[in-house]
């Protein structure tokens, strides 16, 4: 997966003063668009158009040092549409103006090339199976919430204590598919998500394939494959550390992508006390292709014994 990361940053690279088709970069990927864009962000830090701003930027910038073109000409060159739009987005990046670096010496900024590389290391296994479901439908009450990675999500945490008796007992009788019971799900995340910013649509409720009551919200979940990982120990620190090891090790490692469709949480029990509390995380997952792209791929899906970690390593040789 990570040469295969690697041959679409050769892409965006390539066409850094050219249009850069996602489609074709996950093409080189091998993979969907939409696992390309979520894996890159997740790795990298930052989402892959921002990744592109800042190296266009960057060459922009040592162009303008170097050379005598007009900004106007960098401008277009680098996707602007006028000198205006590429002064303010040359600005933000930089903390100067293009005409700046043209009349003296000035400080810019430089966001080197971006290469994935793997990290061996002794870790623990990861816990998953894999579920095949049809179709069935989320049912119970929604709210946009910020994203959060660690800790408690106090809005997450409202919309708990909103839920009366009355409430957690009708949907608990809907619940009629696995899995059980009172559920978590988290979708339609904003692109900034893997930076932490931004919000998603965040559900609390029951799978069903019952009419949704007129109270209550309804999310329609398409037949799919799902990972299925568990999570055992405190409270939700265990629960964000598998989140972030099944995007940084899993993912990676399987010929598995992420597909379209929510994030699902269950958890054993109301009490979340316990040093040994139980949850799952369940993820919506497609087999990839592995002719595409790279015919010579042979990933096989298995429980990871030990982790391989992949880290983002800038051509100057720092990391993330």
């Amino acid at each position: 997966m990570l040469a295969s990361l690697n041959r679409a940053l050769d892409y965006i690279e390539e066409n850094l003063a050219e249009d850069i088709d996602l489609k074709e970069a996950a093409r080189r990927a091998n993979c969907s668009e939409y696992h390309f864009s979520r894996m890159f962000s997740f790795l990298a830090g930052v989402t892959v158009s921002e990744y592109i701003r800042r190296r266009r930027l960057t060459l922009a910038a040592l162009e303008l040092q170097s050379n005598e073109l007009r900004i106007v000409d960098v401008a277009v060159k680098y996707g602007y549409s006028s000198a205006d739009a590429f002064s303010r987005a040359f600005h933000s990046l930089h903390g100067i103006l293009p005409s700046s670096v043209k009349t003296h010496a000035s400080s810019v900024r430089a966001y080197s090339r971006m290469t994935f590389q793997l990290t061996i290391q002794g870790g623990s296994a990861m816990d998953y199976r894999l579920v095949q479901k049809e179709a069935f439908r989320i049912v119970g009450i929604t709210k946009r919430v910020p994203i959060q990675f660690h800790g408690v999500n106090e809005e997450i945490s409202a919309m708990w204590k909103s839920l009366t008796p009355e409430m957690i007992h009708q949907l608990k009788s809907l619940s009629n598919v696995e899995p059980s019971g009172l559920i978590q799900a988290s979708t339609n995340f904003s692109e900034g998500r893997m930076q932490e910013m931004g919000e998603l649509e965040h559900y609390i409720g029951a799978a069903t394939t019952m009419p949704c009551p007129e109270q209550f919200a309804s999310l329609e979940v398409p037949a799919t494959l799902w990972a299925v990982f568990e999570a055992k120990g405190p409270f939700p620190e265990t629960l964000q550390n598998v989140w972030g090891r099944i995007y940084s090790e899993w993912f990676p490692s399987v010929n598995y992508e992420l597909t379209q469709g929510p994030e699902i949480v269950w958890n054993e029990s109301p009490d979340i006390t316990s040093q040994t509390y139980r949850s799952e995380i369940w993820i919506p997952v497609i087999k990839r292709n592995e002719d595409e792209g790279n015919p010579k791929a042979n990933l096989k899906s298995e429980p990871i014994s030990d982790i391989m970690s992949p880290t983002c390593k800038r051509n100057d040789g720092t990391s993330r």
